[in-house]
């Protein structure tokens, strides 16, 4: 039942949107403010089920096209395991427990996560996806909010510098993110008959998109000293990290998005992580320094 569970609100994701947050959590929060650890809680709590909601939630509404998916036909809707009616009880309740608790500790996180279920499960789902070659460029909007959410629970501004810098790498890394699997499991979305980029337009075409949003993704990393604050640690990382995702894309690009994909894909996932706790990092060293 657990193993069910977990599938359905693919823990996996689940756990990356929670780090996600954390970093914006821990951007946000003002330094001269006591930290308040039930604060903190209540927060991953009302991402979690929010999260969780989200994803379970468009399993609901995806589940005859997960059938027609090799990769996605095991799933516990899709598979049988799970009814429907099921899966949307659990979905709406945990999305409506995690936006009131979001709410609770702040009015903008909470407004931010209604935004962030009415574009993924409402536009993207229902519309963009299963009709747009390029629903991925809207879809990454509620997929970047998650880091904008964690931002507003410790500071209400979220249109500074600081909260606009995480979204823009959260909203471009989904692009070289989504459309390499995308190439990888090409055959399963002409099953599924998703207009995905690989699909409709071709694997070089793809490429071609990969690498614009790839060169401005590193773009917007090397320049976050233009955003926020940032120290000896920003050259120190953030440089390798976006000359080794950019190296990686070539390699994957004389592959034709072959063989060479996993590497670049987990680059691209890891970069993101290491792009977005470079701030937390620069703004909480000062604790280390005086210790």
């Amino acid at each position: 039942m657990f193993k069910t569970y977990t599938a359905l609100t693919k823990f996996g994701i689940v756990i990356f949107v929670l780090l996600a947050g954390v970093a914006g959590y821990a951007t946000g929060f003002q330094v001269e403010k006591p930290f308040d650890f039930k604060h903190f809680i209540w927060f991953l709590g009302g991402l979690y089920f929010l999260s969780s909601g989200s994803l379970a939630l468009n399993q609901v509404q995806e589940y005859k096209l997960d059938q027609k998916m090799p990769r996605t036909a095991k799933r516990p809707i899709a598979s049988g395991k799970l009814k429907p009616a099921a899966g949307l009880i659990l979905s709406v309740t945990f999305i409506f427990l995690g936006m009131n608790m979001l709410y609770e500790i702040s009015p903008v996180a909470g407004i931010t996560s209604v935004v962030s279920v009415v574009l993924y499960n409402g536009l993207y789902t229902m519309y963009w996806k299963p009709k747009w070659v390029f629903a991925a460029v809207p879809g990454a909007i509620p997929g970047a909010l998650p880091i904008t959410i964690g931002y507003a629970a410790t500071n209400s501004n979220i249109f500074n510098a600081e909260s606009v810098y995480l979204f823009l790498i959260m909203f471009l890394w989904q692009m070289p993110h989504f459309w390499t699997l995308a190439i990888k499991f090409a055959e399963d979305y002409r099953l599924g008959e998703i207009p995905t980029l690989p699909v409709t337009l071709g694997t070089e075409r793809a490429m071609y998109h990969i690498g614009l949003y790839t060169f401005t993704y590193c773009g917007v990393a090397l320049a976050s000293p233009f955003f926020l604050h940032t120290s000896w640690v920003y050259a120190a990382i953030v440089f390798p990290f976006a000359f080794m995702l950019l190296k990686e894309f070539f390699v994957m690009y004389r592959s034709e998005g072959g063989k060479k994909w996993f590497s670049f894909f987990m680059w691209t996932n890891i970069s993101m992580l290491v792009f977005v706790f470079i701030p937390v990092v620069d703004k909480w060293s000062f604790l280390f320094e005086r210790a």
